[in-house]
C-alpha cells in the first residue's frame, strides 16, 4: 500500500473514533510501550506505514513514514557515512521512527549534539479531528509561523498521530576513542563539570558509579590534542559500550527496582536523593534506582531546579511525568484541545487528568 493510502487508512481510523468519541492506543513498533501511563483504547497499528519517501545525503536531510523501523533509517545513513546525531535509544528491534520522535528519548551525544526535537525540520500529522496537517519542512531556515513540528516531539501521540518525519542528519563522526577512569562519582562529576568548561571534543561522557567514561570525536588530530587532558586509558570496543548505555543493556539497568530519570543542573549534588545513580550527559542526566516516595524525591529535584520522569518498574497509578504547575498545567490542556478536543488520542498517556 502507497504512503498516501496508508495516510487515508489512518485518517479514515481518527475520523470515526472523533464521530463516536472512542479513545485510540496508538502504538508502531510498541518497543517503548513502558515510558508513561498506561492506558485503554482502541488499538491503532500505525507500524506498517513505513518507507523512506525523500533521502538527500549532499542537503542532510531524510523524510521517512513514521513506522519506518529505526534500523531501517540508520543503515540508510551508514550507506553514505551519515547519523541520527541524537542517538535515539530502540528499546527493541520493533522500534520505529515515529516513536523515536513520540516519545522525544535522546542518547548519551544529546548534550553535545542536540536532542531529538533540535533535529526536527517538519512533520505531517493527524489530529484528534481527524484533519492531516503539515508543519515545517525539509530546510533549516524555516520561519513560517510556530514551530509545531518540534512541539510534537515528546508529546506521546497524545496532539497527533505523526505520518511523515523529516530531519536534519550529519556526519558521522571520523574517528572516536573513549577514555576510562576508574573514580568515586563525586569527583567524576567534578571532572566532567571542568571538561564541559573546556575546548573539548567530548560526545558523551557518563559515570556507572566506578567508572568515567569519556567518549571524543573528531579528526585525528583533535583527538590526539584533547587526550592531553582527558586523563585514562583508551577502551576497546567503544561503540559497543554506548549502544549499551543507550539501549539500557549495562548491568545497572538489569533490575526490578524503580528506574527514574532525572533531569538536574550538572553541577546539582542531590545529597537528599537515597538510592543508586548512573551520571549521563555529563552530570545533567542521573539514572536512578531506588525506593524513595515520588513525592518526596520530586520535592528534592525541584530544590535543586531538577525534575523526575518515573521510567519504568513503578507504581502503575503514579505519574510518570513531573507533574505541572497551576499555568504550565493549563497551557499543556489548551494545547492538547487545540490538537484534541475530544480527547481521544493516547488520552492519560502523559497525565492522568487529560
Amino acid at each position: 500500500m502507497s504512503v498516501a493510502a496508508q495516510n487515508q487508512r489512518i485518517q479514515d481510523i481518527v475520523q470515526h473514533a472523533c464521530q463516536n468519541r472512542t479513545p485510540l492506543k496508538i502504538h508502531g513498533g510498541n518497543s517503548k510501550a513502558f515510558y508513561g501511563r498506561q492506558i485503554s483504547g482502541q488499538q491503532l497499528d500505525v507500524s506498517h506505514h513505513g518507507g523512506i519517501i525523500h533521502y538527500e545525503p549532499t542537503e542532510l536531510v531524510i523524510t521517512a513514514a513514521a513506522g519506518t523501523p529505526l534500523i531501517e533509517v540508520e543503515k540508510k545513513l551508514a550507506e553514505h557515512h551519515q547519523m541520527l546525531a541524537f542517538e535515539p535509544p530502540h528499546f527493541g528491534d520493533r522500534a520505529t521512527l515515529g516513536g523515536a520522535i513520540a516519545t522525544g528519548l535522546s542518547g548519551p551525544r544529546r548534550p553535545y549534539t542536540g536532542s531529538a526535537r533540535d533535529f526536527v525540520l517538519g512533520v505531517k500529522l493527524i489530529n484528534g479531528k481527524g484533519e492531516i496537517l503539515n508543519f515545517g519542512g525539509e530546510v533549516m531556515k524555516n520561519v513560517a509561523g510556530y514551530d509545531i513540528s518540534r512541539l510534537l516531539t515528546g508529546s506521546l501521540g497524545t496532539l497527533g498521530i505523526l505520518l511523515e518525519i523529516s530531519l536534519k542528519v550529519l556526519p558521522c563522526p571520523a574517528r572516536e576513542t573513549t577514555i576510562i577512569r576508574k573514580l568515586a562519582q563525586h569527583e567524576a562529576l567534578a571532572v566532567m563539570l571542568d571538561y564541559g568548561r573546556k575546548p573539548l571534543p567530548l560526545s558523551a561522557c557518563c559515570h556507572d558509579g566506578e567508572y568515567l567514561y569519556t567518549r571524543l570525536s573528531g579528526n585525528k588530530q583533535a583527538i590526539k590534542a584533547a587526550m592531553q587532558t582527558v586523563q585514562g586509558d583508551e577502551m576497546n570496543d567503544t561503540g559497543s559500550y554506548w549502544q549499551q548505555l543507550r539501549e539500557h543493556q549495562l548491568p545497572f539497568f538489569d533490575s526490578d527496582q524503580t528506574l527514574w530519570r532525572l533531569s538536574v543542573p550538572a553541577n546539582a549534588q542531590l545529597a537528599d536523593i537515597r538510592g543508586e545513580m548512573l551520571l549521563d550527559w555529563g552530570g545533567s542526566q542521573r539514572w536512578l534506582k531506588s525506593d524513595m516516595d515520588a513525592n518526596t524525591l520530586r520535592e528534592s529535584l525541584a530544590k535543586a531546579d531538577g525534575h523526575a520522569t518515573l521510567f519504568r518498574n513503578g507504581d502503575p497509578h503514579e505519574e510518570y511525568f513531573h507533574p505541572l504547575s497551576g499555568k504550565l498545567k493549563q497551557l499543556h490542556l489548551n494545547l492538547k484541545l487545540a490538537f484534541d478536543p475530544n480527547c481521544i488520542l493516547n488520552p492519560t498517556r502523559m497525565y492522568s487528568d487529560f
